[in-house]
């Protein structure tokens, strides 16, 4: 979320971003040992569309330009930043650093143009609709299951897998990023609901 500044000072540093749970952020410091929750400052999410006849056509390019493959069902792809979510059937989400998506929505665009003839599909900066939530420790997985259906098995679920569910009867884009560690982007409305069913989830991981 952006907020216009007000004051001579913040007017000429620019718009200054808020979270959506910034007023949490003494009780997430109080989070770690087994179970540690964190918000990943702004990252950059591009939100890609295209129908199916097209993806001979896009994945190759889009590919090229992100250096990072399309992923299958279920997947992500990437190392690091970029890194690609699949989101559902001709349905992705790109993530990067922050301010990173004009130079993302750029170079799609000349990926999705070329010479396949007219638009291969769509590209939308959707960075401030959610809030990104980072879920890492051995009990990291223990606490999601207070409120998630998703069999996260390690042979099921394991590093790289992600998958659009609810959480807490919130709806969810869940990512596992390591063997302890989860990202999970949630809508901005839903974000401070979440963070604090995620905190009250976790009293019993927590230090003493």
């Amino acid at each position: 979320m952006t907020v216009t500044p007000h004051s001579p000072a913040e007017a000429e540093r620019g718009p200054v971003k808020r979270g959506a749970v910034e007023h949490l952020a003494g009780r997430l410091a109080r989070t770690g040992g087994a179970a540690r929750l964190r918000v990943l400052p702004f990252p950059s999410q591009v939100e890609l569309r295209l129908d199916d006849e097209d993806a001979d056509c896009f994945g190759p390019r889009v590919g090229q330009f992100l250096d990072c493959g399309m992923p299958a069902p279920g997947t992500a792809t990437g190392e690091g930043d970029p890194h690609i979510l699949w989101a559902g059937p001709g349905w992705y989400l790109i993530v990067d650093r922050p301010d990173r998506a004009p130079g993302i929505l750029a170079g799609l665009h000349d990926a999705l143009g070329g010479d396949c003839g007219g638009t291969c599909g769509s590209a939308v900066d959707v960075s401030a609709a959610r809030t990104v939530l980072e879920l890492s420790g051995p009990s990291a997985g223990d606490v999601l299951r207070h409120g998630c259906a998703l069999d996260l098995h390690p042979r099921v679920f394991g590093p790289r897998r992600c998958a659009q569910t609810q959480l807490a009867q919130a709806q969810v884009m869940l990512h596992r990023t390591a063997p302890d560690e989860y990202r999970i982007f949630v809508r901005f409305s839903y974000a401070d609901y979440l963070t604090r069913w995620l905190l009250d989830a976790m009293t019993e991981y927590l230090p003493a």
